[in-house]
């Protein structure tokens, strides 16, 4: 998913019916408004997408709609380990590239435990690999179970091999995003920020775009950041974007991702807040108030910049 282009890729949510079933429909039109909104690709089946809480085959089936609704228009990727012997992760990871994904993503949380040595994760990674063909594999350093960091040094060994073409950072640091991407210089290769307080630094020190819950409130606006955050004629109005993003961050991830659907939905978006996910807060009045105070300011953004939102 490497472009020359700066790029978005959201991680998707799933869509459910208010008695738990998957909402299939809304899916599609969730789809649909990423792809209308910019973004350069989607990741589907991750956390935002409660992927977690879903069985094997509603995962193969949440990503091959999404595969199947994007119908090429942009790459998507998808998560295919999700624990267990190395052979059974390596099965997934054929049974989701089989839906007909870009690349399958590694959770590395998930491939070594939190009290294993990355000599341990190392030689996993080693044996996934050779057990997936020439499957186009990325990893995601996913908070749950635990959040496992790789080291510029395992990225660029990892990049080296050829089959790593993505990689989702939560690292939170910039000072070690500059040396991943150095580490990964001159590779057939995205890396892809989740942390939006520093987006701006990480795209000016060469990620491949953004990747974060934000885009799921309103992609329009990480689309718009991607596009111009270097040019020199719209600095400030690249200033006030990243300061609303670190303003609004902890609106964002609070009862998520209840409110992201909520939010979702007061755009136009017929889906329901249903959520399979347990102990993510209290959706209350004061919940719904800061989500109303957070629209109020972005319509002021938007309206400033002359971003259109997307309508589907």
């Amino acid at each position: 998913m490497n472009k020359s282009e700066k790029g978005f890729i959201p991680v998707m949510l799933t869509p459910f019916k208010d008695n738990g079933a998957i909402d299939f429909d809304g899916l599609s039109k969730l789809t649909e408004l990423y792809v209308e909104a910019g973004s350069a690709g989607l990741f589907a089946n991750c956390l935002s997408s409660e992927m977690f809480e879903l069985s094997e085959a509603e995962r193969l089936a949440i990503v091959k709609h999404v595969v199947d609704v994007a119908a090429g228009a942009v790459p998507v990727v998808a998560t295919g380990t999700f624990g267990g012997p190395i052979q059974k992760q390596a099965d997934f990871v054929k049974k989701i590239y089989a839906t007909g994904v870009d690349a399958v993503i590694g959770i590395t949380g998930l491939i070594a435990s939190e009290q294993e040595s990355d000599i341990v994760f190392n030689d996993r990674v080693a044996d996934l690999l050779a057990q997936t063909d020439d499957i186009p594999l990325g990893f995601y350093e996913c908070p749950v179970p635990y959040k496992r960091l790789i080291s510029p040094q395992q990225l660029g060994d990892l990049v080296k091999t050829g089959r790593v073409t993505y990689h989702k950072d939560t690292c939170l640091d910039i000072t070690q995003i500059k040396a991943k991407l150095a580490a990964t210089q001159g590779a057939d290769f995205g890396l892809y920020d989740a942390y939006m307080a520093h987006a701006v630094a990480s795209l000016k020190a060469g990620s491949a775009g953004l990747s974060c819950i934000q885009g799921n409130f309103f992609p329009e606006l990480i689309v718009w950041l991607c596009k111009n955050y270097n040019n020199e004629a719209l600095q400030q109005e690249v200033v006030q974007v990243q300061a609303f993003f670190i303003k609004q961050m902890d609106v964002m991830h609070n009862v998520y991702p209840t409110i992201s659907k909520y939010y979702l939905q007061k755009r136009g978006l017929d889906i329901s807040t249903f959520t399979r996910r347990q102990n993510i807060g209290v959706f209350n009045e004061q919940v719904k108030a800061n989500i109303y105070q957070l629209a109020v300011d972005y319509d002021a953004l938007v309206s400033e910049l002359e971003i259109k939102p997307v309508f589907v």
